[in-house]
């Protein structure tokens, strides 16, 4: 039976598996419960022998505009405890879980495609360089934004972007948290293909 979630739409036809990320009233943003599911989704996938191949999409207008900013004070480990070493371990605890949720897709033995449109944001971006192919439609840019509330892309982008793209466009990208056309994506080796738009694109 093909489980269901509460931030996920879950979808087969013909051995084709998509995930669409559905929470499209906050442009997809990631809060607790979709970090979760999307290890749980995943790890389904992995052993679910109806599906030879999964597409990861987002429902609305935007692919994903990031990590949810209601979760942030849980990600910079800010609770009842004032000390600061034991700050910092549920920090490296709550990165460790986080990083975890997202290696459910790189994990995944079946082939995963991104179909991106639009925002693909900071946590966007992890989240799409788990997967074994990216796509994405003309109006698609790419962002690491974590510089801009002063976070270090620490779940996932830092370790696999530099194997994808040049080591100085990393850079680039993570000190200055400008934007990244979909052209470019593509020129710069992290886009397998653009399209027109996103129906063209699916």
């Amino acid at each position: 039976m093909t489980p269901t979630f509460e931030t996920l739409e879950l979808t087969i036809e013909q051995q084709v598996a998509t995930v669409a990320l559905n929470r499209p009233d906050k442009a997809n943003s990631m809060n607790a419960a979709m970090w979760e599911e999307l290890q749980s989704c995943f790890e389904w996938l992995d052993g679910e022998p109806s599906v030879r191949v999964v597409i990861l999409a987002g429902n609305g207008k935007h692919f994903c505009a990031g990590i949810d900013l209601g979760l942030f004070g849980n990600v910079t480990g800010s609770g009842e405890s004032t000390e600061a070493a034991r700050k910092a371990e549920t920090l490296r605890r709550t990165i460790l879980r986080l990083q975890g949720n997202l290696s459910a897709i790189e994990n995944c033995r079946k082939p995963v495609l991104a179909a991106i449109h639009y925002t693909c944001i900071g946590g966007g971006i992890d989240m799409t360089c788990c997967c074994d192919m990216r796509y994405a439609s003309k109006d698609a840019y790419f962002s690491i934004k974590e510089i801009d509330i002063g976070m270090t892309a620490d779940v996932g982008t830092l370790q696999r972007l530099p194997k994808i793209i040049p080591d100085a466009v990393v850079r680039e990208l993570a000190y200055t948290g400008r934007k990244m056309s979909a052209d470019e994506a593509q020129e710069r080796g992290f886009l397998n293909q653009v399209f027109d738009d996103r129906e063209a694109l699916l």
